[in-house]
């Protein structure tokens, strides 16, 4: 059936909204590669704002000197008419979850390696530096990748740069990559490397007003990342632009993305009442409905599916779930030693795993396996599907490190929810900013689809993401 959700009659037309962040990388590549800008200088921009009050915290470790050597090389080929790469010399931060020859692997962590730098580079870091990446340093994270909220009690909690520069100081950046997406608001970097197992790319991304790609699992290597589920941890980058996303995609994954070019106009775009609106704030609930205004307006159509599938979740999700059996398998080892050095709300949540046994977790996978295919034929007959990415907006750092648990593990659940789902799914997703006033809190759209689905899905997130930007411009 096709139709789509009853405007609220109290809700003021669609207002004008900031424009996407700009330039993004394609952009600087292509000043590079025409020699107007050197890529040292763009580093050299970079890292200054990487030193700036504006990115504080964001990264654990900042690699000036490798930076300026990588930056360096782009230029030399250029200068020598070889190809620097398709990050050519250009800044991109990784999360203190890989691997980087050199540099010790924490995962927001106090113990975890101990001073011990790695030997190697992680294959997602290796193919960032193969492609020209200049590598600036490691980002802040929630600790071992465990919440959506991006709170770290050991080394601090970078503020939110897009709600800072609304005069919304110290607000939650969302995780568990949060420093990844601070590090590309504040321009820091160009792209972040980083990782999503609930929805830890396309959190922060929404509530910075980025790009976060979420790809289907198995297309990046996840090797020398410290791991949260190995059933559902994916490789990807934070943006500043749906472009930007195909490019680091195609780095990550060492493959070509097929474009078809399709438009709006003819996209089966769905959408459902359950779950993904339940609890929405209003803010966002207007952000969602000017988002389906715009694309029904530009021809595309919107149908509605029920997804009865979603009621398993629960079933899916009981006691953690797949997520806390598998983190507890991992951590077990090293709580005797180390319990006491974990930040307690993740620690809360890694014991939750350690109820669930052998069996049970075997009845889970065949459980979402059969839930996986069930939800997968309920979709086949639209492009791909649309959701919020998230239910809430970003509060101040302040009310979650306060001692109320509740408090926490409720946005923690807010936050998550809509994005997890699509992990669960062994889906694809993709977060980019929806329509708000120019005075709002960025709020981030949602497209998702199932597992190697990922070209149609990217092909249309172009579309979507030129719609959106275009009635925001004929709004202002």
């Amino acid at each position: 059936m096709k139709s789509r959700p009853e405007p609220d009659p109290l809700q003021a037309p669609c207002p004008p909204g900031p424009a996407p962040a700009s330039p993004d990388l394609v952009d600087a590549r292509t000043e590079v590669l025409a020699r107007r800008v050197t890529a040292v200088d763009h580093l050299d921009a970079s890292m200054r704002r990487a030193q700036a009050p504006e990115a504080a915290l964001a990264h654990v470790l900042l690699d000036l000197d490798e930076a300026r050597a990588a930056a360096r090389r782009a230029d030399e080929r250029i200068v020598h008419g070889a190809d620097p790469g398709a990050l050519a010399g250009l800044a991109v931060s990784i999360k203190d979850l890989f691997d980087v020859h050199g540099q010790v692997t924490s995962a927001g962590s106090t113990w975890l390696n101990e001073g011990r730098p790695a030997s190697f580079d992680a294959p997602a870091v290796a193919r960032l530096r193969a492609a020209g990446a200049a590598l600036i340093g490691r980002t802040q994270m929630t600790e071992f990748a465990f919440s959506g909220v991006g709170i770290n009690p050991h080394t601090g909690t970078p503020a939110n740069v897009a709600l800072a520069r609304l005069g919304l100081a110290g607000r939650v950046p969302g995780g568990s990559t949060s420093g990844g997406a601070v590090s590309v608001a504040s321009g820091a970097s160009w792209a972040a490397l980083g990782s999503d197992t609930g929805g830890s790319l396309r959190i922060p991304a929404a509530l910075h007003g980025l790009v976060g790609y979420k790809c289907s699992q198995t297309l990046v290597p996840l090797a020398g990342s410290v791991p949260l589920s190995a059933s559902l941890d994916t490789v990807g980058a934070i943006t500043r632009s749906v472009r930007d996303a195909i490019v680091l995609h195609e780095v990550l994954a060492d493959r070509r993305v097929a474009l078809a070019g399709r438009p709006v106009r003819g996209l089966r775009l769905g959408w459902t009442r359950r779950l993904f609106l339940d609890a929405i704030e209003p803010s966002i609930g207007a952000a969602w409905q000017c988002s389906l205004d715009a694309l029904s307006s530009a021809g595309a159509e919107l149908v509605e599916l029920d997804l009865d599938t979603l009621a398993d979740l629960p079933r899916l999700t009981e006691r953690g779930g797949i997520t806390a059996a598998e983190a507890w398998a991992w951590h077990a080892p090293h709580l005797n030693v180390h319990a006491a050095d974990y930040d307690p709300r993740v620690l809360s949540r890694i014991l939750r795993g350690q109820a669930i046994d052998a069996a049970t977790l075997a009845a889970l996978r065949d459980l979402r396996s059969d839930w996986i295919a069930r939800l997968r034929a309920q979709i086949a007959d639209v492009d791909v599907m649309l959701a919020p990415t998230h239910a809430r907006p970003a509060p101040s750092i302040a009310e979650m490190v306060v001692d109320d648990d509740d408090a926490f593990f409720d946005l923690n659940a807010a936050l998550l929810r809509n994005p997890a789902v699509i992990n669960l799914f062994d889906g694809c997703a993709l977060s980019l900013p929806a329509p708000v006033p120019a005075d709002a809190a960025p709020v981030g759209l949602m497209l998702w689809a199932g597992h190697g689905d990922d070209d149609v899905l990217l092909d249309a997130a172009l579309a979507v993401e030129a719609t959106l930007r275009d009635a925001v411009a004929r709004s202002a």
